[in-house]
């Protein structure tokens, strides 16, 4: 048992169907309708995984967060690819949790993922396209990793060239 749930107790669910790493200590859940619950840890969010488990999505891999009238809705990023140096993301499409009894799990996952970003630009690509490059922090590693979003129809070897560019930036900044 680590130190902090030594401390402040178990706030594991009961009935929770995921498989904590070592030392993943669960920070606030809450109970989602129809079954399971949504998991606050630092390594990431569990949701419920449609057979009866659950899945962790690190926080870096949020692409999107909303509250709103009782529905949590989240926008997880799948990584499709690279692009030079960077990771392609690619929005899947958005999954809605209705949370009659929310806790702080809401607040909880704004804060950790704005955490997550270390900095983040917007680039506009001719011919009429554009990509977010953003720079975030992985839970559970050293460093950060530069993720692209490119938006849909944007050349990709465009992107990967841009890509490039910016990661000889962010490396020269370091020095």
């Amino acid at each position: 048992m680590s130190f902090l749930r030594r401390l402040l107790g178990d706030h594991t669910p009961d009935g929770f169907a995921g498989a904590l790493d070592a030392g993943e200590d669960v920070v606030d859940s809450a109970p989602v309708e129809g079954g399971g619950h949504l998991v606050v840890t630092p390594l990431g969010l569990w949701i419920p995984d449609g057979s009866g488990g659950a899945r962790r999505v690190g926080w870096h891999l949020i692409g999107k967060a909303a509250w709103k009238d009782g529905v949590f809705t989240l926008t997880e990023s799948a990584e499709s690819g690279t692009a030079g140096s960077a990771v392609v993301l690619t929005d899947l499409a958005p999954v809605r949790f209705g949370l009659p009894e929310p806790a702080k799990v809401p607040h909880h996952v704004r804060r950790r993922v704005d955490g997550s970003v270390r900095s983040r630009h917007r680039q506009e690509i001719d011919p009429g396209g554009g990509a977010w490059f953003v720079q975030r922090k992985v839970p559970g590693r050293d460093g950060t990793v530069l993720q692209v979003r490119p938006d849909p129809g944007t050349d990709v070897t465009l992107v990967a060239a841009i890509a490039e560019q910016v990661a000889a930036k962010l490396a020269h900044a370091a020095e």
